[in-house]
């Protein structure tokens, strides 16, 4: 069913509200950088955090990051939801997210395209959907239950994925224009998600880039994988954010910015994680790349 409260404005207008970050380059927050981002003051467009790491009630935690949020535009990131499981959402896991947003009236939220959860049981992952007509249908209703809970439009971020399903009758690109279009939501383009699925299922990652519904981006995500190989020897990316951004994800982040022109990006880092002046680097390198954009003629 489609959402009454959303069905009084555009679909232009939901997905534009779905994000108000600035078009600048953002970093991850980690607990670790609590104190030398509030120490230093450091020139980032904006921050981002995982819902799920705040849906305590008080704590150090809130107490840094409701200082932060006083300085910086707050993007949250929800990895728990299990939008396409197939059983429904967890009503306290949504209640617990109102509550948060709630609380910090965060400039973004996002989710992921992806499933977690089967019955009582919890998998710490982000797995892959079979694209059909019923997840076509439970995905979209999943959406549309938590814009409703929310009160607010959210960014639906495009997988990285290491298997496909025979059963699938869309592509995936055709997949998230459908959900795209008829929940209302916007697009989190997670452009390293993109080359890796693309490596892994042996794709054109600018084809892919080019089917996907680029007038709905409201943020990008850049991030770095690992490399390993498949049981036939084949190329195997992993998306572990555990690196700096690929030079193959820079490039296909630049013909991004060509298509869509300058976009909040965040670089993720949450494995490995070096120093915050080194991540404030990366995070220049996206901002000249922003920068650059606006610019060109």
């Amino acid at each position: 069913m489609m959402n009454t409260t959303l069905l009084q404005h555009s679909r232009h207008d939901i997905q534009a509200n779905a994000c108000n970050l600035p078009p600048r380059a953002g970093l991850g927050l980690k607990t670790e950088h609590f104190k030398t981002v509030l120490e230093q003051q450091p020139d980032i467009g904006f921050f981002e955090v995982h819902a799920e790491n705040y849906m305590v009630a008080g704590g150090p935690f809130h107490h840094y990051l409701g200082l932060i949020r006083e300085r910086y535009p707050l993007s949250l990131h929800g990895v728990g939801l299990s939008i396409g499981g197939e059983g429904p959402l967890d009503p306290a896991h949504l209640n617990r997210l109102a509550s948060l947003i709630e609380r910090y009236q965060p400039h973004a939220f996002s989710e992921h395209l992806a499933w977690s959860s089967h019955g009582p049981v919890f998998l710490n992952d982000l797995l892959p959907l079979a694209y059909d007509g019923p997840t076509l249908r439970r995905v979209c209703e999943h959406i549309d239950q938590l814009q409703n809970h929310l009160g607010r439009s959210m960014l639906l971020e495009n997988p990285a994925t290491y298997l496909q399903f025979q059963r699938s009758t869309l592509d995936e690109t055709d997949f998230i224009h459908e959900v795209i279009q008829r929940s209302g939501c916007g697009l989190l383009l997670d452009v390293n998600n993109l080359y890796v699925s693309c490596i892994n299922h042996q794709r054109d990652p600018l084809a892919y880039l080019r089917a996907l519904p680029l007038h709905a981006v409201g943020e990008i995500h850049l991030a770095g994988f690992a490399e390993d190989q498949d049981s036939l020897g084949d190329r195997l990316l992993i998306d572990d954010h555990g690196a700096p951004v690929d030079a193959a994800v820079w490039a296909l982040y630049q013909q991004v910015l060509e298509h869509i022109g300058p976009m909040a990006t965040l670089i993720e880092r949450d494995n490995h994680l070096p120093a915050f002046a080194t991540l404030q680097a990366e995070a220049s390198q996206a901002e000249a790349l922003l920068l650059s954009a606006q610019v060109r003629p």
